[in-house]
């Protein structure tokens, strides 16, 4: 089965027909700039030219660089703040017209989704999996037991008294200009304060720079947990957006498996920055 990913990034939009049997692209993805500034309109005009390219009708997944509960975006990290409190889903369904329904989720939840499916995390249903995605800022995806804990955004953790993303995103490395031995030490001391706080089996290691694992992987030292490099590399965000889409509940994002979740039971929403659906408090 065929169904259509986008990939929204703070520095460019991708998108591309998925073979969800391989878990794989089936055709060259392809990718425009993210405008600056990032507004909504402006991205919306890409993912737009994103999927007008390929000739697409049906369903579309698509992701977005911060949290996303019930279609609706809630923070903006890395674009434009226009997108909080929007009902960016309706939105990106308005703007792509009948028969391309879009269903929404957090960028690093649907490359983590993608990898515990066919990936590096394929079989991990014991325990804690943690996947980072390493790029303009850092992404990460949860899963306990095989299940995702939507909307982590581990990223923005303080850590030495800095935002984690600001000191050890593959951003932070080109724009300060750092060896891949000083960037892997911030790395190194970011994965090590993740797994004080969660004790993973597994860190998952995403984003465009997974293809450089070689280069920095092997630098990290004192990590008691598993380090792998993503598989589906920086295609993870598209894979896991078609799941999405093939699950087709934007509140309820697919298990691991590829499954739609249960239907969470009624209860009062109250915006929250983690957990999904918003979790009553």
């Amino acid at each position: 089965m065929r169904v259509f990913g986008v990939d929204i990034g703070g520095s460019g939009i991708k998108g591309a027909p998925v073979d969800l049997g391989r878990g794989d692209l089936a055709a060259e993805r392809y990718k425009v700039l993210t405008p600056h500034p990032a507004t909504p309109e402006a991205v919306a005009d890409c993912v737009q030219q994103v999927v007008d390219h390929f000739g697409w009708s049906g369903p579309v997944g698509a992701t977005f660089p911060g949290v996303v509960t019930g279609g609706t975006t809630r923070t903006a990290a890395n674009v434009d703040k226009g997108w909080i409190g929007l009902d960016a889903a309706a939105l990106l369904t308005g703007r792509l017209g009948a028969g391309r329904p879009v269903t929404l989720l957090n960028d690093a939840d649907a490359a983590g989704l993608a990898e515990m499916r066919y990936g590096a995390g394929r079989g991990r249903s014991n325990g804690t999996v943690i996947v980072l995605t390493l790029g303009t800022g850092i992404g990460s995806a949860v899963f306990t037991g095989g299940r995702l804990l939507a909307n982590t955004e581990l990223g923005h953790l303080e850590l030495h008294g800095h935002e984690a993303e600001k000191r050890a995103s593959t951003k932070a490395k080109e724009d300060q200009e750092l060896s891949w031995e000083r960037w892997a030490r911030r790395v190194q001391k970011y994965l090590a304060h993740l797994e004080m706080l969660f004790s993973p089996e597994l860190f998952v290691i995403g984003g465009g720079v997974s293809r450089k694992a070689e280069k920095f992987l092997p630098l990290i030292e004192g990590i008691k947990a598993e380090i792998a490099p993503a598989l589906l590399q920086n295609n993870a965000g598209i894979v896991g957006a078609a799941m999405a889409a093939h699950a087709g509940r934007a509140a309820v994002p697919p298990r691991a498996d590829g499954a739609p979740s249960p239907a969470p039971p009624a209860r009062t929403a109250v915006d929250s920055p983690v957990g999904w659906p918003d979790a009553a408090r």
